[in-house]
């Protein structure tokens, strides 16, 4: 009896032991963070308002007034223009800051200025993908399109590229550019889940061939430089520094 009681342990054990090995192996790593952003913090995985852009086109709706309805087309200048209000400012703003705003300047004119508005048309929707891609460019951006996609859809990375210490530019607020640190190495190998972090229109995703010292630097020279040489406009504010600048 003892015997068999031995026995059945030294079964057992082997088989615990196993058990716990293939537990340990199985469990997944909790997904590591992306990198500070550079200069600023932004939440990247924040669904953020679609802003008018030049060429959106938007049907502006009265509930009251239908007489006024209208289709118009956001201006190179950022503007519309309207019956009994004229001319209003709408790039740079969200679909619903202009349903304010019109409601607002229709307020005197109109007893119920029950607005709505509708982008029909968006011309907005791209991001632009630089340096060690194999096709670099411009490119349209869909709802749930990441870095890494991004790149793809770009051709790839060059056998020069440092996906590592890729840098996102980003508008902040002030529609200054803001540089985000972004490792699409941790992507590629699924240590950062790509659905938190989406491009957001207008972004711009830069793969270079080293890492980047000076960010701040890197981000004015590579949009002066490079993008307003292509004639590509992203609507970005900035200031000319000089070489020796911070």
């Amino acid at each position: 009896m003892r015997d068999e009681i031995k026995y059945r342990a030294g079964a057992i054990i082997p088989v615990l032991i196993i058990w716990g090995m293939f537990i340990g192996c199985s469990t997944t790593p909790a997904p590591q963070k992306m990198g500070n952003p550079v200069q600023a913090e932004i939440a990247p995985s924040e669904p953020a308002d679609y802003l008018l852009h030049p060429d959106d086109e938007l049907e502006i709706k009265f509930f009251y007034n239908p007489e006024l309805n209208e289709k118009v087309i956001v201006r190179p200048d950022g503007k519309i223009s309207l019956q009994l209000v004229d001319e209003v400012t709408v790039a740079g703003l969200s679909p619903a800051q202009v349903d304010d705003l019109l409601t607002k300047k229709y307020a005197g004119e109109l007893k119920k200025p029950d607005i709505t508005i509708f982008v029909r048309s968006f011309s907005g929707r791209r991001v632009y993908v630089g340096g060690e891609v194999e096709k670099p460019g411009i490119l349209p951006l869909t709802a749930t399109m990441t870095p890494l996609q991004a790149v793809i859809h770009a051709g790839g990375f060059t056998e020069n590229a440092k996906p590592e210490a890729a840098i996102l530019i980003r508008k902040g607020p002030d529609r200054k550019p803001v540089p985000i640190s972004i490792n699409l190495d941790d992507m590629i190998e699924g240590r950062w889940a790509e659905a938190a972090f989406l491009l957001r229109g207008d972004d711009i995703l830069f793969v270079p061939k080293t890492a980047i010292a000076k960010a701040n630097k890197f981000v004015y020279q590579y949009i002066e430089r490079l993008l307003l040489f292509r004639g590509v406009s992203f609507g970005f504010a900035y200031e000319v520094h000089s070489d020796d600048s911070e």
